[in-house]
């Protein structure tokens, strides 16, 4: 863990939880894409830069999750580097409590604010096209969180982010978080023809060829979304739909899964009933979802 991988030219990523993606910009500067899950991550990631005698310039980070910003601060307390966000991913950056706030609906329980979904804070600026280092493309992922980004590097390497998961990962857990299964889906088609030398996901290996694996993860994203839809072949309200899933796929509730999961069953129900295939009615106060 935390090894330094060679992917091409002067393209490279460091092997931990959520792939570091890392581009030597000179003989002696670098920037890195993501930062790591926290504090530990990016003491690691410093040792490693210091082993090789290269000076941290920039981390431009792809979202806003806790396991791609957590090294951010301390990173940029050791470096002074700049740190640069999407979009609304900056503001989560920047007061990173909105992440377990946005994911349970109200204020978070002690047993939400946690490292695992509340970073540290950091000041980062906004990422655009002109921040980048010459020959960096920034390509627009959206539909896993807000305003997710992913880059290709002047070597041809195209860094995913969390645009799609591994299948070991899906066939583990089954549903991975997305926010907005409509833009999820139409990312991962375009990521399913997309042309790059080598792909790096975040939370998959690196490969040549990543159609394979992003159609994996539609044929999953429809999956579930048929599920839901038998689910509520008779009125029900989100918490019946959520224990009908949790069962079926054999998960296990606690806090972390109940807002991950949760948030992305209220992600598909609302995209389920905006393309017709689901209704909502109120009775008894009850919110209540039932197939069309």
């Amino acid at each position: 863990m935390y090894e330094l991988i060679h992917v091409s030219g002067r393209s490279y990523y460091i092997q931990s939880p959520a792939k570091i993606g890392l581009v030597r910009l000179s003989d002696k500067e670098v920037c890195l894409i993501d930062s790591g899950n926290d504090k530990d991550a990016g003491r690691k990631v410093r040792q490693l830069l210091d082993a090789s005698g290269w000076r941290l310039t920039a981390i431009y980070n792809t979202h806003s999750n806790a396991d791609h910003i957590g090294g951010n601060r301390y990173l940029q307390g050791q470096t002074g580097c700049r740190i640069y966000a999407p979009g609304i991913e900056r503001d989560f950056t920047r007061h990173p409590v909105l992440e377990p706030a946005f994911l349970y609906g109200g204020f978070p329980c002690k047993d939400l604010r946690h490292k695992f979904l509340l970073a540290q804070e950091s000041d980062a600026a906004p990422l655009t096209a002109d921040v980048l280092p010459q020959g960096f493309a920034l390509i627009p992922l959206p539909g896993h969180f807000f305003d997710m980004v992913g880059f290709r590097t002047p070597d041809d390497v195209v860094y995913l982010a969390d645009c799609l998961s591994s299948r070991e990962t899906l066939d583990k857990y089954q549903i991975g978080f997305i926010y907005d299964v409509a833009a999820y889906l139409e990312t991962l088609e375009r990521v399913k023809t997309m042309p790059a030398k080598m792909f790096v996901p975040a939370h998959a290996e690196a490969t040549e060829d990543i159609a394979p694996l992003a159609q994996y993860n539609i044929d999953k994203v429809w999956e579930i979304a048929g599920k839901i839809a038998d689910i509520c072949s008779v009125p029900l309200c989100f918490e019946a739909i959520l224990q009908q899933l949790f069962t079926e796929y054999g998960l296990t509730m606690n806090f972390e899964q109940y807002v991950l999961v949760g948030s992305t069953v209220r992600s598909y129900l609302s995209w389920l009933k905006d393309t017709g295939s689901l209704a909502a009615q109120f009775e008894h106060n009850q919110l209540l979802w039932r197939r069309v």
